[in-house]
């Protein structure tokens, strides 16, 4: 499956596991590293020290390729950076900022620089800006998200129309045929986050895993876009926040409701009713945790078994 995104990354499958901060550390990104794809550090979530030791154990896991998510809000972003190059990480997938600020430092020290964007305004911008490659997340994606709410099947042509870059997709792909539904339209990979943390690997709390298997279609909703979007699983804290919504809440009542730490209590530490459970709506077709290996070997055969379909005109639902 060699390809623009292969051959950038160095790696056999155009399949990247998204950084997710509380769900992604070293563990979930060299064994999707060591299968094949691109296994990514979720590093919004870590101190600096913390991240440090992430990636000398993921360079210990693994001899292939891996990346570092680096959100270009982290308050210590300057000190995650001397980290990724001190360490010499071969790639880093910025977002939720300005590509501007840091690409070309990143680049001056040999480091491949993605950017993840949910419009071709800010797709745009940041092919301007020197990335090497575009991520480009829909509406459907967990965590946060763009506030125009612009699907994976309308962003995904109006992006690759007018990039000169790899382009890889995001947001509400999960399965073979999604892959190859990305594929046609455009994109040269496809980056999956919803799965991988239904992963034995993923660093989310056992609990979580658990909820995103049972969640069901209509079970998450885009919401909080006065503060960042985010897609969450409806719990007992998405039902205060709709009651806060219907009082009319201002945006630091709502920053109140939320505090500090409400991801990390959901996600990371299990609790299921007052955390914040950040998921996709492709959650809706997860049926179990699995090895990430597993995970990849599934995707990957029935993207080729649809392939042949597609090619045959043999569509089988």
């Amino acid at each position: 499956m060699m390809n623009r995104i292969t051959e950038l990354f160095s790696i056999k499958f155009p399949l990247i596991q998204a950084g997710m901060i509380w769900c992604s550390d070293w563990k979930l990104a060299s064994a999707v590293s060591n299968s094949g794809g691109l296994g990514i550090i979720g590093s919004g979530s870590m101190y600096p020290e913390v991240l440090d030791a992430q990636i000398i154990k993921c360079k210990n896991a693994t001899s292939k390729p891996f990346a570092v998510n680096l959100p270009m809000l982290y308050p210590d972003i300057d000190k995650h950076i001397a980290t990724i190059i001190k360490h010499n990480v071969p790639i880093v997938f910025t977002s939720a900022g300005n590509p501007k600020t840091w690409t070309k430092h990143l680049k001056d020290h040999g480091i491949i620089v993605v950017h993840v964007v949910s419009s071709l305004k800010f797709a745009l911008k940041a092919q301007d800006a020197g990335v090497d490659a575009i991520v480009a997340e829909g509406f459907e994606a967990g965590g946060h998200n763009g506030r125009d709410e612009t699907t994976t099947l309308c962003l995904l042509p109006m992006i690759a129309g007018a990039l000169k870059i790899p382009l890889i997709a995001a947001g509400g792909i999960g399965t073979g045929r999604g892959m190859l539904a990305a594929m046609n339209l455009g994109a040269d990979g496809v980056q999956i986050g919803s799965r991988f943390v239904a992963s034995s690997e993923s660093s989310a709390h056992e609990k979580f895993k658990n909820r995103v298997v049972e969640a069901k279609e209509g079970d998450t909703e885009l919401t909080l876009k006065e503060i960042t979007p985010v897609r969450l699983i409806k719990n007992d804290f998405y039902f205060q926040l709709k009651e806060a919504y219907s009082k009319g809440a201002t945006t630091d009542e709502l920053k109140q409701l939320l505090g500090r730490g409400r991801a990390k209590k959901g996600m990371f530490e299990g609790d299921m009713e007052d955390g914040e459970l950040e998921i996709g709506q492709i959650s809706g077709l997860i049926e179990k945790v699995q090895p990430a290996a597993e995970i990849i070997e599934e995707i990957l055969s029935e993207y080729s078994k649809a392939l042949e379909e597609q090619k045959t005109k043999k569509f089988k639902f």
